[in-house]
């Protein structure tokens, strides 16, 4: 059920997605840069939580779409596969730039509230999910399943990376600068690529 070259492909593209900065990064950052590491770690927290409930959501509903899907989820490999390198372009034109906004001060839980809300307000948040894991997904199997373990291993990897971002810009902000930030989306942006590709031409 679980190929190891498709875990592998995964994994890839959690860690591009999770380290490229976006919202969450932004607010993480932000909190961790005036409020210090523990405001940033609380609002990865509750990103998580939000991550995870979404990717509950998913789970539930998949195995009715694939049931309807039949042949035709091949098709959403493609389009989940097109959707990657369209990530992977946008990161690749990107300029680096972080926003460091941060709310005002609050309790470490206010911090992880703020940081589910902030996940959960942006609609986009779950289309993504909807599309990132599906892909992944062979229909032969239990959906429910692989959608829970896919998204676990998504969810380990963003919360790694999102701790590093709040340790570093906790800790030694300076280190989050355009110019290194310009390299990870470069990187970044090339990885999706292939990663989308190669998922593309995989076959089940």
């Amino acid at each position: 059920m679980f190929d190891p070259s498709v875990i592998i492909t995964l994994f890839l593209a959690s860690a591009v997605v999770a380290v490229v900065p976006g919202p969450n990064v932004s607010l993480i950052v932000a909190n961790a840069l005036r409020k210090g590491t523990a405001a940033g770690l609380a609002n990865v927290a509750g990103t998580q939580i939000g991550v995870l409930t979404m990717i509950g959501v998913l789970a539930l509903g998949l195995e009715a779409v694939v049931s309807f899907m039949g042949e035709a989820f091949v098709y959403l490999k493609l389009a989940g596969a097109a959707y990657l390198v369209y990530l992977g372009y946008k990161l690749l034109r990107s300029d680096g730039v972080i926003e460091t906004s941060a709310g005002s001060n609050r309790s470490l839980t206010g911090y992880m509230v703020q940081g589910f809300l902030v996940l959960w307000s942006n609609p986009k948040a779950l289309l993504f999910f909807g599309a990132f894991i599906p892909p992944f997904v062979n229909p032969a199997y239990d959906a429910s399943l692989q959608v829970m373990v896919y998204g676990g291993v998504f969810l380990v990897t963003a919360t790694v990376l999102d701790s590093g971002y709040a340790i570093l810009a906790g800790r030694a902000g300076r280190l989050l600068s355009r110019q290194r930030v310009r390299i990870a989306e470069k990187i970044g942006g090339s990885v999706l690529i292939a990663g989308g590709l190669g998922l593309a031409l995989t076959r089940r």
